[in-house]
């Protein structure tokens, strides 16, 4: 699908390129055109001479041009619970801030969602990720807050409706008034995805089906949101494996892992993508490649929350698609993704496999077609190949931090966080010297600690 021959060019030269496609093409110092929200081509050297309707050119000289970075798991509301609970588990933690996410509402989302976009987004993110699945008797329309603030942001977004079902009373975590009845979240799932998801090649905006974990819902919610999604022809998530409470808990309920549950109910398959996956057996490994469900990696929550180590060189291994993942914000507070390439590293080195566990190219590609594998657009994003959409990121690696080092992806994948110069989502640039252009960062901060002081007043008063 190429672009009009009419399109506007944007010509981008003397950069070094990593493309990331399938036989990890690199340029030491290359060219890349876009045509519209199109890339029309790319290689060593200079663009082609005589180039029609070039309205920009950018000397891009000290930078690395990559793909832009995909986001494959997040929850955006957590932005204004974070430094809480900062030495619990995964399961004392969500019982300790369940009763303040029960208060969210419209107002505290939207902020919420602005503060997290922004901050992916201007450290490289072009398409992000929401798992949402708090919805709070009467807290008005959360999805369409979150969906307005990445168009605003001009990111492209997967919404994972996410969905509870199961709470205290039965035996869950979250408050009574904090989950949806079953039919109730189905139906609702059913209407976001009818007024919001956009399955054409340029989408900006695609709809997940997502009940939220094991400890939330139950199984008619998991198995019938895996018919939904796949009557809708839209993809699914959950949170899986993240911790052995969890094994625990599902060999309790169920009579079996939590793999095996979640292949009983039928989600499993190319069309679902599981967060975290930590303590997976070379079985689940197995029935995740057979299956080819995908991963969304989260290190630096995963460490937060002593999950563990999850098993990500034989996942790559055995042909299991993996992305990367910022998790939500209250159990990884930095909020960014390019600090998850390099935590992916040096993390997965801690394991089994050690020195030889992932590279700096593989953790690139974890972070840029790895995750779009795992959001289902690996065929208009995740590399910069001729025809695909042009989301990419210029970042600078001639600066103190950088400069000594040779291999431009060593350097922001070893190294400190590389500022990103230029980031283009559709073919419009949204970040220029590590500020966004789409909306004011100084705004947002404010709204965000207003935001995060009313919910901290509400949650006190009960």
């Amino acid at each position: 699908m190429a672009a009009p021959s009419a399109a506007q060019r944007i010509v981008i030269e003397n950069a070094a390129i990593a493309t990331v496609d399938a036989h990890d093409t690199e340029y030491a110092s290359g060219h890349l055109v876009v045509a519209g929200n199109r890339i029309e081509s790319l290689g060593a050297g200079k663009a082609p001479e005589n180039l029609e309707n070039v309205v920009r050119r950018i000397d891009a000289t000290g930078h690395l041009i990559t793909p832009g970075l995909v986001n494959t798991h997040h929850h955006f509301y957590q932005w204004i619970t974070r430094g809480l609970a900062t030495d619990h588990n995964l399961f004392n933690w969500l019982v300790a801030l369940y009763p303040t996410w029960a208060r969210i509402d419209e107002r505290m989302v939207r902020v919420a969602a602005q503060g997290s976009l922004a901050m992916m987004a201007r450290g490289g993110v072009t398409t992000a990720m929401d798992h949402h699945y708090v919805f709070p008797q009467g807290s008005g329309d959360l999805s369409g807050a979150i969906i307005g603030a990445a168009s605003e942001m001009g990111v492209r977004f997967t919404l994972a409706r996410g969905s509870m079902d199961r709470s205290e009373k039965d035996g869950g975590l979250p408050p009574d008034f904090a989950v949806e009845t079953t039919e109730g979240a189905l139906a609702a799932t059913e209407e976001t995805v009818k007024k919001h998801h956009d399955a054409s090649f340029d989408s900006m905006t695609q709809v997940a089906v997502a009940p939220c974990s094991p400890f939330s819902i139950s199984t008619e919610l998991l198995r019938e949101g895996a018919a939904l999604g796949r009557r809708l022809g839209v993809r699914m998530h959950t949170h899986g494996s993240e911790t052995v409470e969890e094994e625990k808990f599902c060999h309790e309920l169920f009579g079996m892992g939590p793999t095996d549950y979640f292949e009983s109910t039928g989600f499993l398959g190319e069309d679902v993508w599981m967060a975290h996956c930590v303590h997976m057996n070379d079985s689940d490994i197995a029935a995740f490649a057979r299956t080819k469900t995908g991963v969304a990696h989260c290190p630096s929550s995963n460490a937060r929350l002593a999950a563990g180590i999850a098993r990500v060189p034989d996942m790559l291994k055995a042909g299991v698609p993996v992305g990367l993942g910022v998790d939500g914000t209250a159990s990884n507070e930095s909020g960014e993704l390019h600090t998850e390439l390099r935590n992916a590293l040096l993390i997965n080195r801690l394991g089994a496999h050690r020195e030889s566990a992932l590279n700096a190219r593989q953790a690139l590609r974890l972070g840029t077609y790895g995750g779009a594998q795992v959001l289902g657009r690996a065929d208009n994003i995740g590399s910069l190949e001729a025809g695909k959409l042009a989301d990419f990121v210029l970042w600078k690696i001639d600066g103190l931090g950088h400069s000594s080092i040779a291999d431009p992806v060593t350097a922001i994948v070893f190294g400190a966080a590389a500022p990103v110069t230029a980031s283009f989502v559709n073919g419009k640039q949204i970040v220029e010297n590590n500020r966004l252009l789409t909306v004011d960062e100084d705004t947002i901060a404010r709204d965000a600690r207003t935001e995060a002081q009313r919910l901290a007043r509400i949650a006190a008063q009960g």
